[in-house]
């Protein structure tokens, strides 16, 4: 008896490459978001509403697709510490951040995170052994950062606590990856799954600490509080869904790279939309961090097959036949926001904003990819077979 072929896979309704650029404008906007939110809302209470806002759509999606929740103490214990990694820590330290510096300057701090996920990596990550172009893209990212903090002035006119809340915000995500990378690799648990309830419990941890920082707000200004509904709608909650759709289609080599997109975003945002100005190193400095980020996310294809390989035969598969996300930590920065081993919201999150994504990242604008993320964004797609894995990176 002939045996029935299998149906075909449904293809994306819209082309990867138009969801690759909605995404890099979500997470890009997002630092203009948090500016106009924080004209009309505390900085917790902005991270409050972003963080509600965002875990609605994603455990609207859960409920769509029926996914599960974690299970074990064990997990939600880890899953707590990197809610406040990865989302309620830098999504604050940005809201406040920009209570004093320009938006443009918060997102050229984001893509700081790919430098600090490699610093520590070196550290923390045996495994992670740095190569002679890695370790010059770390010293170029920070003679960039030095650039667009004008060290050569003796940081003239540059307030110093909002550009170090805004760096040790993009500090946060690599530090979250590498807790996640630790403690949550093979949990069986889908990765949607993880990510909404990291950002349920980032929202439990702000609605705890915001009234005890803040007042109830009187008044809810029109602007500001669509701006933070969007921030945590788009980019805390579509960001991630997008993110991962991207990396299960066109791997995460090619959906990090959303991450070198965000600061540039973020700055035309800031200067045409909230009339910021700009000097010429700030731009300048800028590029030079995103070639030293990049350096620093760069290895050989043939050590990052058999990595991959690698993973894929250690790791099982879940229960219902999921499979399982390695136990490595993404590329790049968004912040985002995520949280299997393989996340980075941003991402991504955010997102670094990154960030912002899962690990929302990003959730704070990627993150990345950061580390992407999210904004590393969060990054993670099913294990492939040893062949498919080095096909996918050669065509990326």
């Amino acid at each position: 008896m002939p045996s029935t072929p299998a149906p075909a896979a449904r293809r994306p309704a819209l082309d990867w490459r138009i969801r690759f650029a909605g995404l890099s404008l979500i997470w890009g906007f997002s630092f203009l978001l948090i500016k106009v939110g924080t004209e009309g809302y505390a900085p917790f209470q902005v991270t409050f509403g972003r963080l509600l806002a965002g875990t609605a759509v994603l455990v609207a999606a859960m409920a769509m697709r029926r996914e599960r929740l974690p299970r074990g103490a064990r997990t939600w214990g880890h899953l707590t510490v990197a809610a406040l990694l990865l989302n309620a820590l830098p999504f604050s330290l940005f809201s406040y951040a920009e209570l004093t510096i320009p938006s443009t300057l918060a997102g050229i701090c984001n893509a700081t995170s790919p430098l600090w996920g490699m610093a520590l990596s070196v550290v923390a990550l045996s495994e992670d052994r740095p190569t002679h172009r890695r370790v010059a893209g770390l010293g170029l990212g920070f003679l960039g950062v030095l650039t667009v903090l004008g060290a050569w002035q003796g940081f003239s006119g540059l307030d110093l606590p909002g550009t170090g809340m805004a760096l040790l915000a993009s500090f946060c995500y690599p530090v979250g990856w590498i807790y996640v990378r630790r403690t949550l690799a093979g949990t069986g648990s889908s990765t949607l799954a993880l990510t909404g309830s990291q950002l349920c419990l980032a929202t439990v941890q702000l609605a705890v600490v915001t009234p005890l920082f803040t007042s109830a707000p009187t008044s809810f200004p029109l602007l500001p509080t669509l701006s933070v509904l969007a921030l945590g709608a788009l980019g805390t909650g579509l960001a991630v869904l997008l993110q991962y759709g991207l990396v299960q289609e066109v791997g995460p080599t090619t959906a990090q790279m959303v991450t070198y997109f965000i600061p540039v975003i973020a700055t035309a945002a800031g200067v045409a939309l909230l009339g910021e100005q700009l000097s010429w190193n700030t731009p300048v400095g800028a590029l030079v961090v995103l070639v030293g980020a990049a350096l620093t996310q760069s290895r050989p294809r043939r050590a990052a097959a058999l990595a991959r390989a690698s993973a894929s035969e250690s790791t099982p598969a879940p229960e219902g036949g999921r499979p399982a996300a390695p136990a490595r930590a993404p590329e790049g920065s968004r912040p985002a926001t995520p949280t299997s081993a393989r996340e980075s919201a941003p991402v991504p999150t955010p997102t670094s904003e990154s960030a912002s994504a899962p690990a929302s990242a990003p959730a704070s604008a990627p993150a990345p990819a950061s580390a992407s993320a999210s904004a590393r964004p969060l990054t993670s797609r099913p294990i492939e077979p040893p062949d498919a894995d080095t096909a996918r990176l050669s065509r990326n």
